[in-house]
């Protein structure tokens, strides 16, 4: 039986495109051909995390959107691809293509822990990659900023039937740095230690904490 670990993420598939069947994704990879060039891809259920095998057909790059628009075979009208929504496609880890050096794949930027070259402090681990222009390295600080408490509200003066709705307490997000992914401010990728030393010019970190 094939492991979590068998597998690596190559995108999500985010809405329908058109009615005959093709469908949006946004990617976690950068390499075009895993969305461009037709073969075996595999999709994971949002849900169950059941893997299953499909056949890719094609696709194409939405320009300024960073998003593709993939068909894949047996999907061919519009209801058929809103039913993929949210799911993750999937190619096999041991298809990893060869990298040239100083090239990563994302899956193995995940967590590792970031310091600042200049303080030796350690900021915090690596969480996510975004593609905007540059590439930007999200990272979830160590330091979380005190959240005050949200004081109760009066309930005498909300009707009873405003009483029955359930609350919803929303959860506050862990605060996060953007970094962006360069040679001058990320210059060490030590990844036997499983760390980054990063050099931000003045203000960066002052800039995203706000």
């Amino acid at each position: 039986m094939e492991k979590e670990q068998d597998w690596i993420e190559i995108g999500t598939i985010v809405a329908p495109q058109g009615l005959r069947g093709e469908m949006r994704v946004y990617p976690d990879s950068d390499f075009p051909e895993r969305f461009l060039e037709p073969g075996i891809r595999w999709l994971q259920h949002p849900e169950t995390g059941e893997i299953e095998e499909v056949e890719l057909l094609g696709g194409r790059y939405l320009s300024g959107k960073n998003l593709y628009v993939i068909a894949i075979e047996g999907v061919e009208y519009r209801d058929e691809a809103e039913a993929l929504r949210d799911y993750k496609i999937l190619v096999k880890f041991s298809d990893r293509p060869e990298l040239e050096e100083d090239e990563y794949h994302v899956s193995d930027l995940m967590n590792l822990e970031v310091f600042n070259q200049q303080t030796g402090e350690k900021l915090g681990i690596v969480t996510n990659l975004f593609y905007a222009g540059n590439d930007l390295l999200e990272v979830t600080l160590d330091k979380q900023p005190t959240i005050e408490p949200t004081p109760t509200p009066d309930l005498s003066k909300i009707s009873r039937r405003s009483k029955r709705r359930k609350v919803k307490t929303l959860e506050p997000k862990p605060a996060t740095i953007l970094i962006p992914f360069v040679k001058e401010i990320v210059p060490i990728i030590d990844m036997d230690n499983g760390k980054i030393e990063i050099n931000p010019p003045d203000g960066l970190l002052d800039i995203n904490e706000n």
